[in-house]
């Protein structure tokens, strides 16, 4: 019996076995890590952030304003959308001597389009399907299923009206009734 001294080479399809594996661990990977990020992100929910929108005296009584704003929440490429607003009206003072506002969301409740305020009729008008709201942002008429959404906020020691950074308005948030705040 003879041996040969040459050692024997892998077969080419042991290659392609192995080149296989490689690449099917790659690809796991890379689709793996977003999707891991993705599971870890959803667990993990970030903290609304104060907006200041400014002195109180910058708000006459009875009259409802667009006050615009960048989310704190954005992202950097969020671009344009990063601009945020909320309707405010400064609703005088109560039998307490604090101030009342009512500050309202700018997405319509049906599908979040901005609505825009027409203060000769007094009442809030979605461009997008004729959603239509009353200055207290209840449903007047047109497909939203619910009135405007109503955002938390507080008048600081500073004198200065502060909200709650809002997000994209849902039924599926709890928001605190703004009148507790």
């Amino acid at each position: 019996m003879t041996h040969s001294s040459t050692p024997t080479q892998p077969e080419r399809r042991t290659f392609f076995h192995w080149l296989t594996y490689a690449f099917g661990a790659a690809a796991t990977a890379i689709l793996g890590v977003p999707f891991v990020g993705f599971l870890v992100g959803s667990l993990r929910k970030k903290k609304a952030k104060a907006v200041n929108l400014g002195s109180i005296r910058a708000f006459p009584e009875g009259q409802t304003r667009l006050v615009t704003f960048t989310n704190p929440l954005g992202q950097p490429w969020d671009g344009m959308t990063a601009h945020a607003g909320v309707y405010v009206c400064y609703l005088g003072k109560d039998k307490a001597e604090s101030h009342q506002f009512r500050v309202l969301a700018v997405n319509c409740a049906h599908l979040g389009c901005p609505v825009s305020w027409f203060p000769q009729s007094g009442l809030f008008m979605c461009p997008c399907h004729g959603g239509v709201y009353y200055e207290t942002g209840e449903r007047a008429s047109g497909p939203p299923p619910r009135g405007l959404f109503p955002c938390v906020w507080e008048v600081k020691k500073d004198g200065n009206l502060w909200i709650e950074a809002p997000h994209y308005p849902s039924l599926q948030d709890t928001l605190r009734n703004p009148a507790d705040v």
